[in-house]
């Protein structure tokens, strides 16, 4: 559905937006049935519009139903490049596929899936014209009530939906009334009116919602500090660097606004939760503790019920695991029993791993999978048993020469561990680590299919182990493994993490560190790092992943239900990785003692490959590199980049495949072609080739 064809008198209007989810205004809509017949009059009534409310958060489901939900927000950035699959290369290496017509395999591109530059801005203007409904006709709702909550949460998706649009492609059309008949003809709104309305429908929101009332079931109600987290990013957006050439008079209002209504969303939701691996690792299953965690602000709602699945499910479990049935050579089988598939989309950077403090921060050790169990014995000659690790990955850092002279990759003889060896009980068939007790070593000489290390001789050879012809063998993430799956390629059922609490720390840092308040940032930043630092009592060797809702899926009978325990064995490379640390349970610290001066060691090495001085650049660099760590696939790197003016800088750093980036031009999209064709002057001719080009985006 194109903006162009709008139409207010036909069912078309809206029941894109409810096929996307819901519909009734019951207290949990995802269990309700679909509503999507209804024709446009039904949603000018009190009972149609509160309906139409509710199937807004269908809407946010799109971003994370298909290819789309990477390519646009976390390729061609600092933090992920491409695997072997290149079914979104462009996205990562800016080529001239990526441009305003989309690519297909007739003009370049690997498959039909990928991503075009027409997707979001399509989607995004269904909810937009489900929103405008209600808001135009809010008066008929006699309840003021229910007439507010409607208004605050229409505001809150149109704000939303035009906060992707101006995030990705600048200026857009500002269609804020329902639409009559048919519309081709438009007028394309500078950055400044745009921002300016993203900024008012926040407000909007946020004065209407009423508190933290959830209103549709907790961990999935937008509330009156999910507003106020967008307001802030909102704000912080329109005075960062991305606006620089017209946003001198609003930088210190709105830095300020931002830092109050962050300061809201932080004290009326009460802190992180306790433990990183709550966020995500610790996810056991549909409604699981996971998803109702008060610092969760904004999630995509997803259930078991295939019947409000919608058009677009969830299928981000695809996309950061490596292609570790085909690496593994038939060792480690895929299956529903793994909570990720191996479609190898999101490799990560050097940069990636080496902006973590490799032995202090325990979000590396929670959010990295580097243990894979043995599920099938290839060769019984080889000393290997099912439950033994099949493949492991060494996250060492460049510093480290232990690994120097020993030979990784596939089907070889493991190295002989014996800086590490006898401190810790060996591995063998059946052994399952907890959080407080075991550890992974190695028997000497111990044969494992598959192993990596990051660094020998100083150098990164990651990428070298396998390469068809780009790596398919790396350390993927875990915070989109489901185990609840029904089908090895079926949906996920977890809901998907929008915004958090962290987030609006790390904002409301950064507006600190742009005023120059740099003791207030440093707190924001602490409390974040408390969080990440390693507590008291932990086994740091212990690892889980949404793997484990495998336990709840009627699946798990039988060979499924061996297959998980040998696949999923609760551990990690943690001591493999740090050779030289001594086996602990003692709590860690993280603590920043100084800022921007005298930073760790290892952003001082970021901020010296970037060339960045001054207070300022190294306090903006630091909060980015800790957004990495805390927020490592979290699909808003992208726009974070582009928003602060470090996209180009960071990408050409760290992310050698993006060979093509190119100033003035890949801060933004490429607005659609499709739409500018389709676009009338207003007595119904067509646009002149000159002002379709002023209708695109420069450089493109």
């Amino acid at each position: 559905m194109k903006l162009n064809i709008l139409k207010r008198s036909s069912t078309i209007l809206l029941c894109g937006a409810l096929a996307l989810g819901s519909t009734s205004c019951k207290d949990d809509f995802l269990d309700e049935e679909l509503t999507n017949q209804y024709s446009t009059e039904y949603f000018e009534t009190a009972q149609g519009l509160e309906d139409l409310t509710v199937s807004l958060y269908g809407n946010i489901r799109w971003h994370f139903g298909y290819e789309w939900a990477y390519g646009l927000t976390l390729y061609g950035t600092d933090e992920f490049t491409n695997a072997n699959d290149l079914t979104n290369e462009m996205w990562n290496t800016y080529d001239n596929r990526l441009n305003p017509v989309g690519a297909t395999p007739e003009t370049g591109a690997a498959n039909n899936n990928a991503t075009s530059p027409a997707a979001l801005w399509d989607q995004m203007y269904y909810g937009i014209a489900s929103a405008n409904t209600i808001i135009a006709n809010a008066e008929v709702i006699e309840d003021e009530g229910i007439r507010n909550r409607c208004l605050a949460h229409a505001h809150f998706l149109r704000g939303y939906n035009y906060y992707r649009l101006a995030a990705q492609y600048g200026g857009v059309v500002l269609q804020l009334e329902p639409a009559e008949g048919v519309v081709r003809n438009f007028t394309r709104a500078t950055d400044e009116e745009t921002w300016a309305q993203v900024i008012s429908d926040f407000r909007e929101a946020y004065n209407y919602f009423e508190g933290e009332v959830y209103t549709y079931g907790k961990g999935v109600t937008w509330t009156k500090a999910t507003a106020a987290h967008f307001l802030t990013k909102a704000l912080l957006f329109r005075a960062s660097e991305r606006n620089e050439d017209w946003n001198a008079e609003y930088i210190q209002g709105d830095l300020n606004e931002a830092i109050e209504a962050a300061t809201y969303a932080i004290d009326a939701r009460g802190g992180l939760a306790a433990d990183y691996r709550d966020l995500y690792a610790n996810w056991t299953g549909v409604d699981s503790e996971a998803e109702q965690l008060d610092e969760i602000l904004m999630a995509a709602p997803h259930n078991a019920d295939a019947s409000t699945t919608g058009r677009f499910g969830n299928r981000t479990y695809n996309y950061f695991t490596p292609q570790f049935s085909n690496f593994s050579g038939g060792w480690v089988r895929r299956g529903v029993w793994i909570g990720g598939m191996d479609f190898q989309r999101l490799r990560p950077t050097e940069y990636t791993y080496a902006v973590f403090d490799h032995v202090n921060d325990s979000r590396m050790w929670k959010t990295f999978k580097t243990v894979y169990g043995v599920n099938n014995v290839i060769n019984a000659d080889a000393g290997v048993e099912l439950g033994d690790p099949g493949i492991v990955m060494i996250l060492n850092t460049k510093d480290d020469d232990t690994y120097n002279d020993f030979t990784f990759g596939a089907n070889i003889q493991n190295p002989n561990w014996s800086d590490v060896d006898g401190r810790l009980p060996e591995w063998r068939q059946g052994m399952r680590q907890t959080e407080t007790s075991g550890s992974l070593t190695s028997t000497p000489g111990q044969f494992v299919p598959n192993s990596l290390v990051l660094y020998q001789n100083g150098q990164y050879v990651s990428p070298d182990f396998k390469s068809t012809p780009i790596s398919n063998f790396f350390a993927g993430i875990n915070k989109t493994d489901d185990g609840s799956r029904f089908a090895e390629k079926g949906d996920a059922h977890r809901d998907v993490t929008m915004a958090r609490l962290a987030e609006t720390y790390l904002l409301r840092a950064e507006c600190y560190a742009r005023l120059q308040q740099y003791g207030n940032a440093m707190n924001d930043l602490n409390t974040v790092r408390a969080r990440a630092a390693w507590k008291a009592g932990e086994n740091r060797s212990y690892y889980i992943d949404g793997s484990v809702a495998f336990e709840n899926n009627s699946l798990n009978t039988g060979s499924a239900a061996t297959n998980y325990v040998n696949s999923n064995l609760n551990m990690n490379t943690y001591y493999l990785s740090n050779p030289d640390v001594e086996v602990t349970t003692a709590a860690s610290d993280l603590s920043l003692t100084s800022f921007p001066d005298n930073l760790p060691d290892e952003d001082e090495a970021v901020l010296a490959a970037l060339g960045v001085s001054g207070s300022y650049e190294r306090a903006l660099h630091f909060i980015l590199n800790e957004r990495t760590r805390e927020h490592l696939g979290e699909w808003m790197r992208w726009e974070t980049l582009s928003r602060t003016g470090t996209l180009i800088q960071r990408a050409r750093a760290f992310n050698p495949q993006a060979t093509n980036i190119t100033e003035n031009k890949h801060e933004l999209r490429p607005v659609p072609q499709s739409f500018i064709d389709g676009l009338l002057n207003e007595d119904g001719s067509n646009l002149s080739p000159d002002m379709k080009a002023d209708w695109q985006n420069p450089g493109y």
